[in-house]
C-alpha cells in the first residue's frame, strides 16, 4: 500500500522508489519531468514547487504585495540605517510576511550571511573544490533523496537541487570539521536552496548554526536538551494543564521538540506557515521556536477536555505527531505567536537556571558553544559592518526620462542630433533597399515545434546573479 504524502512531501511512498541502471530514480518519472522540462500541463506543481496536490495558502492582494515589495527594496538598499534606527519596523514587516520575490535576499541580510560572504570572498568556492571527509560525504549522499522528495527541485536523483544540497552540506563539514554533519541540517539547507544560490545558502546555514542555534548539531545534542528543559519551564507558565500532563506521562522534552527545533519546523508545519515562521525566526531569533512550540503544546494539550483522548504516553505522542491542522494554519499560528509573551531576557534567565541544574546532575558541558544571538539586530550589533559589505550586486540603475540633464549630457545629445540629421539627409538622397527581417516567424507553423521542450540549465545560480530570481 502506498504511503500518502505527509506535510511538505517528507515521506517517500513505500516500495515505489527504485533505481535504474544509470542511477536515476524512476518513482517520480524522468529527469526532464521532475526538473520542469516537460510540456506544461503534464505535471501539477503548486506555488511553492511541491507536486502531488497544492497546499492551501492565504493569498495577499496583488496591490498589497507590490507595496510590500517596494518597502522591502527600500529597506534592503539602506539596510544598516534601518537596522540601527528602525528595527521595530523591520520586525513588523517580517511578522507580516516577506514578499516571496524578495524572501531569499531578505533572509541573507537578516541572518548576516551577506556580510559573511563579502568578508570571505572565494571561501565557498575553495571548500566546494575540496573532496571532503569520506565519512561525512557518504552519510550526506545517503540523505539527499530524503529531503523534500515531492519538491520539484529535489525530486530527481542527481538533479541540480540534490547536487547543490550536497555541495552546501559538504562545504559546512569542511568549514566546521569539529562539528561535521548532522542529519537535521539537510532540510534547513534544502529550504534555503529553494530561495537562494548555493553560496548564499551556505553562509546563511553557517549563521543559523553558529549564531541562532549554536550547539544544536554538535555531538551529544546537549544544547537541544537544555532548550527542551527551557521549553517545559516556559510551558509551566503558559499552560499549567499541558505541563502537568507531560510530567505525569514522564514524556521527555526531547521526544516531542527535537525535530521541531533542529529542523526549524520545516518538517512539521504546512509550507505557508513554515515560511512565515522562518521570516520571524531569522529576524527575532530562537524565541520564535520557543513560541511556536508553546503554541502547539498549549493548543493540543491545554485543556482537560483535550486530554480525555490521550490518557497514556503512547496516545499523547500520537497526538503530538498529528497536530490538528487548524492549530498550524498560517494566520492562526502567527497571531498566537505574536500574542505570546516570551522575551529574550526570560529565555536567557531560564537558560542560566537550567545550565546550573545540568552541571549539578551531569557536570560541565562537553561541547562549548558560543553564546547565541537573539536575532538579526543582535548579530549586526555584535559584528559592525561597512556599507560596502551590504552593497547589493548587481546594482540596477534606471534613469528617468523626466530627470534634468547635465551640461555634458546636453552637449552629447546635440552631437547625436547633428549626426541624426546628416543620416536623414543621406537616406533621403538614396532610398534604402528593402531589408528582410531574419528573425521574422515562418509563415506556417512547424509541426516539429509542437512537442519540443525547453531544456533548462542545470547550473546553479551564482551569487553574482542573485537578482535574477527576484
Amino acid at each position: 500500500m502506498a504511503k500518502t504524502e505527509l506535510r511538505n512531501g517528507l515521506y517517500l511512498r513505500d516500495s515505489t522508489e527504485k533505481l535504474t541502471e544509470n542511477g536515476t530514480a524512476t518513482s517520480h518519472g524522468s529527469d526532464a519531468e521532475v526538473n520542469g522540462n516537460v510540456v506544461p500541463g503534464e505535471t501539477q506543481v503548486d506555488k511553492y514547487g511541491f507536486t502531488g496536490g497544492g497546499q492551501h495558502a492565504e493569498e495577499v492582494p496583488i496591490e498589497v504585495l507590490r507595496q510590500r515589495e517596494a518597502k522591502w527594496l527600500e529597506m534592503l538598499s539602506s539596510w544598516d540605517k534601518w537596522m540601527a534606527k528602525k528595527y521595530k519596523k523591520v520586525k513588523e514587516r517580517c511578522q507580516k510576511g516577506i514578499p516571496p520575490s524578495l524572501r531569499g535576499r531578505a533572509w541573507l541580510y537578516l541572518s548576516g550571511g551577506k556580510v559573511k560572504r563579502e568578508q570571505n570572498p572565494g571561501k565557498f568556492q575553495k571548500l566546494d573544490e575540496q573532496p571532503g571527509d569520506p565519512k561525512w560525504v557518504d552519510i550526506i549522499e545517503r540523505d539527499l533523496h530524503r529531503q523534500f522528495p515531492f519538491h520539484e527541485m529535489f525530486a530527481a536523483r542527481g538533479g541540480h537541487g540534490q547536487q547543490d544540497l550536497f555541495r552546501v552540506l559538504k562545504a559546512y563539514t569542511l568549514h566546521r570539521p569539529e562539528e561535521g554533519y548532522c542529519q537535521a541540517q539537510a532540510p534547513i539547507a534544502a529550504v534555503l536552496l529553494m530561495h537562494m544560490p548555493a553560496e548564499d545558502a551556505f553562509w546563511v546555514l553557517v549563521q543559523i548554526c553558529e549564531k541562532y542555534i549554536p550547539g544544536y548539531y554538535s555531538a551529544g545534542l546537549e544544547a537541544i536538551q537544555l532548550d527542551g528543559e527551557i521549553l517545559y519551564a516556559l510551558l509551566q507558565q503558559v499552560s499549567s494543564v499541558a505541563y502537568r500532563h507531560l510530567k505525569k506521562q514522564k514524556l521527555e522534552p526531547t521526544l516531542c521538540m527535537t525535530e521541531w527545533f533542529m529542523c526549524i519546523f520545516s518538517r512539521t508545519l504546512p509550507w505557508a506557515s513554515v515560511l512565515r515562521v522562518w521570516d520571524m525566526f531569522l529576524c527575532e531569533g530562537v524565541k520564535i521556536l520557543f513560541k511556536v512550540g508553546l503554541v502547539l503544546l498549549k493548543c493540543t494539550l491545554g485543556t482537560q477536555q483535550k486530554l480525555n483522548d490521550c490518557q497514556g504516553l503512547y496516545e499523547t505522542m500520537e497526538l503530538l505527531r498529528a497536530i490538528k491542522p487548524q492549530y498550524m494554519q498560517e494566520s492562526f499560528l502567527v497571531h498566537e505567536i505574536m500574542e505570546l509573551s516570551v522575551s529574550e531576557t526570560k529565555i536567557e534567565k531560564e537558560h542560566n537556571a537550567q545550565l546550573r541544574r545540568w552541571k549539578e546532575s551531569h557536570g560541565d558541558l562537553h561541547c562549548k558553544s558560543p553564546p547565541r544571538m537573539h536575532g538579526a539586530k543582535a548579530i549586526m550589533t555584535s559584528e559592525p559592518v561597512s556599507k560596502q559589505h551590504l552593497k547589493q550586486r548587481p546594482t540596477i540603475i534606471v534613469e528617468s526620462p523626466l530627470a534634468p540633464k547635465t551640461g555634458g549630457e546636453q552637449a552629447e545629445d546635440a552631437t547625436r542630433n547633428g549626426k541624426s540629421k546628416k543620416e536623414a539627409e543621406t537616406k533621403t538622397a538614396h532610398p534604402p533597399e528593402e531589408l528582410v527581417n531574419p528573425y521574422a516567424p515562418p509563415p506556417d507553423h512547424s509541426p516539429l515545434l509542437e512537442h519540443t521542450t525547453i531544456q533548462e540549465s542545470k547550473e546553479s545560480l551564482s551569487s553574482l546573479e542573485q537578482d535574477t530570481y527576484l
